[in-house]
């Protein structure tokens, strides 16, 4: 059963969107594509500004007490009925499953689970919050999709293909190993350094051999990851989330 399963319809456009500190540090250019897009869909778009994490590091380490009070802290920011948007696969999967497992027994469950189930990844919300089945525009590159971790069970990975294999120009390529973790995982790539290169390292070499031009994702910790190694390897490999490539697509359409 697919975790979204019990999500909120979406009935407007208006969207609540949370950065995540990825984008917050490293990565601002995909919240700012992740606006654009839903722009362009006619979407309003609201920054909640006290908004701070999801509470996934914090989960992953074991300490579910500091972990708790950033999702409370998420759960009062984010309060508006809208639909929570977030370019993050690993992020909004927090948030309407890895918070529920550390507040079942938690008095606030219920709104721990209203924020959950009006949480939606971007490429979720566009395909199956919208209905949107196709992009316009082009993009002239060969792609190879990552699909991350925390995107399994989730609807987010096919509707991110669904989106990039439409647009003209682009052809999507498939690599060995497909659902092979990138070794990031969070404090896990700290954790285990080495474990989580070698992983990186089989993954790097499925992708290569597919010769993309670009490697595309929904998750921003992949593609540093996996961007990072490459660079270190002296053989830099272009990375894109898929956001600033629908972006791209629709500017070259205008």
């Amino acid at each position: 059963m697919m975790l979204t399963s019990n999500r909120i319809p979406v009935t407007g456009r208006r969207v609540q969107l949370m950065a995540t500190c990825l984008c917050d540090a490293f990565h601002d250019d995909v919240a700012a594509a992740a606006v654009e897009v839903l722009e362009h869909l006619g979407c309003e778009v609201a920054f909640p500004e006290g908004q701070t994490c999801c509470g996934q590091p914090a989960f992953n380490a074991g300490d579910w007490t500091a972990s708790r009070r950033v999702v409370r802290h998420a759960v009062r920011t984010f309060s508006s009925p809208d639909p929570v948007v977030v370019p993050s696969g690993s992020c909004a999967a927090m948030l309407f499953h890895g918070a529920l497992l550390e507040f079942e027994k938690e008095a606030d469950f219920g709104e721990v689970e209203a924020l959950g189930r009006r949480t939606w990844e971007l490429g979720d919300f566009i395909v199956n919050g919208l209905g949107v089945r196709s992009w316009p525009g082009r993009f002239d590159s060969v792609v190879a999709l990552h699909r991350s971790c925390h995107t399994r069970e989730t609807a987010s990975s096919d509707a991110v293909a669904l989106l990039l294999g439409s647009i003209g120009g682009l052809h999507l390529v498939e690599f060995g190993e497909g659902e092979q973790c990138c070794g990031f995982g969070g404090t896990f790539s700290v954790a285990f350094p080495h474990i989580s290169t070698a992983m990186g390292g089989l993954k790097l070499g499925h992708v290569r051999a597919a010769k993309p031009d670009i490697l595309v994702s929904g998750d921003m910790g992949c593609l540093m990851h996996l961007g990072g190694m490459a660079a270190r390897e002296g053989a830099p490999l272009r990375t894109m989330h898929f956001a600033q490539v629908l972006r791209e697509a629709m500017r070259r359409s205008a």
